[in-house]
């Protein structure tokens, strides 16, 4: 019998009189006369209600089941008002037992005499964590932001395209790379997609984006480090300044940032407790040493002389506050960086200042985006001055025959959602990756 119903899920089980519903059981009160179980799928979740007592099989069924199983339950779901769990609740005439859960591992929430298991523990069994509600709201909000970045860049005729994470050379300098044995050579995981983005520009191309993994081999165990991560990277060609850069991504995040408070704005603020405000554009700017300045002088924190041409973890904390008390907003632009600490490809101005930026919401970094240096004899000369030029050689042909000005920036997709939900890093990926995890 329960194979010959389509399945129905639990946020639509009002009203039908026969009724087929699968999912983990959430919670099971097992009385002499009567039995209640939470069925949760990824919907939602929905009571059965078993009378004791009348049909055999469904108490046989009963005493079997455990929390977390997987059950199939056959029925009619009746309205009522006493059942707090959506007014609805089914009465079962067949539960098909599918998986019998063990008892499980870890606890994903506190209860009464348990603590919530440690995140580090919870990614030991990532796969039992990941049913909760909250997780997998997580993943729908995800889904919806990058769905919303996709919707809108497509709408601008850009075009996606898949660049390849094995590569013969450092994506962006020697160091930070994973290596890998490639037949007879070595090879290396890719940092970024930045070189092909690139290629694509000098394709003419003109205008596309990509969401794909990226490899970082930092020693980093901070709450928004991690050694493999979702990026979503775009580039296109024509702009006249980074401003172009800087503009683009602002309206992208306020258009996706806007889809994602209409779908699950107020589920958000219930589940995790974080209200979502889609900022106003444009969003504010300022120069490095101007917000240096400002930082002093509101907050009496002064930068060490040899880290002035850079943003300091502090600093970036900080401007948070600064950005919220002088604009009312939570994000921020902070352009003229020095040479030094910025790419080689890099465009600069007549003063050397790289055209670029960084985008800061709420306190962390979230992009570096650029106006690149698109003639290749300067492009050389800026990779010749940091030692590159060797390393980089393939990358610099690209630019020989042809290329349009252009700039682009990367986004961690993992990191959007660690801000935007007010998690780490670790609970914000599907599964985490770090200098001491490699499993799941």
């Amino acid at each position: 019998m329960a194979t010959t119903l389509e399945r129905t899920y639990a946020a639509d089980v009002r009203g039908a009189d026969e009724i087929k519903v699968c999912g983990f059981v959430e919670n099971i009160r097992n009385k002499s006369k009567m039995a209640f179980i939470v069925l949760k799928d990824i919907t939602g979740k929905v009571q059965v209600t078993v009378e004791k007592g009348e049909d055999e099989a469904l108490d046989a069924a009963m005493n079997q089941i455990t929390l977390d199983s997987v059950i199939t339950v056959v029925g009619k779901a009746v309205e009522s008002e006493y059942v707090k769990l959506g007014g609805v609740e089914i009465y079962p005439k067949q539960i098909v037992i599918e998986s019998l859960a063990a008892p499980l591992p870890i606890d994903r929430e506190a209860r009464k005499g348990h603590e919530r298991s440690s995140i580090d523990q919870r990614i030991d069994y990532r796969w039992v964590d990941l049913r909760t509600e909250k997780n997998q709201l997580m993943f729908k909000v995800q889904t919806e932001l990058v769905g919303a970045m996709r919707d809108y860049l497509r709408e601008q005729r850009f075009i996606e395209i898949h660049t390849p994470k094995l590569i013969a050379a450092a994506s962006e300098s020697g160091a930070d790379v994973f290596e890998v044995k490639y037949f007879d050579r070595k090879a290396y995981l890719a940092q970024s997609p930045q070189f092909y983005k690139q290629m694509a520009m000098a394709s003419g191309l003109e205008r596309i984006f990509e969401v794909g993994p990226v490899f970082r081999a930092e020693k980093s165990f901070t709450s928004k480090h991690t050694t493999e991560f979702s990026g979503f990277d775009l580039e296109f060609s024509y702009i006249t300044s980074f401003r172009d850069v800087m503009k683009l991504e602002e309206e992208l995040l306020t258009y996706a940032l806007g889809k994602v408070k209409e779908a699950y704005g107020e589920e958000l603020e219930r589940v995790f407790g974080v209200p979502l405000t889609v900022p106003a554009t444009p969003f504010p700017v300022v120069k490095l040493s101007e917000l240096y300045d400002e930082l002093e002088r509101e907050f009496g924190y002064k930068v060490p002389e040899e880290e002035k041409g850079d943003l300091t973890t502090e600093a970036e904390h900080l401007s948070f506050e600064w950005v919220k008390k002088k604009y009312g907003h939570e994000f921020l632009f902070i352009t003229d960086y020095s040479a030094e600490k910025r790419a080689f490809y890099h465009m600069r101005d007549e003063n050397g200042v790289p055209q670029g930026y960084d985008l800061i919401w709420r306190g962390v970094e979230i992009t570096t985006g650029a106006q690149r240096e698109h003639r290749y004899e300067q492009l050389k000369a800026q990779a010749d001055e940091k030692g590159l030029a060797e390393d980089v050689k393939f990358y610099l042909e690209f630019f020989k025959y042809g290329c349009p000005p252009h700039g682009g920036f990367g986004l961690g997709v993992d990191r959007l959602t660690m801000l935007l939900l007010g998690l780490t890093i670790k609970e914000a990926m599907f599964i985490f990756r770090g200098p001491n995890r490699l499993n799941p």
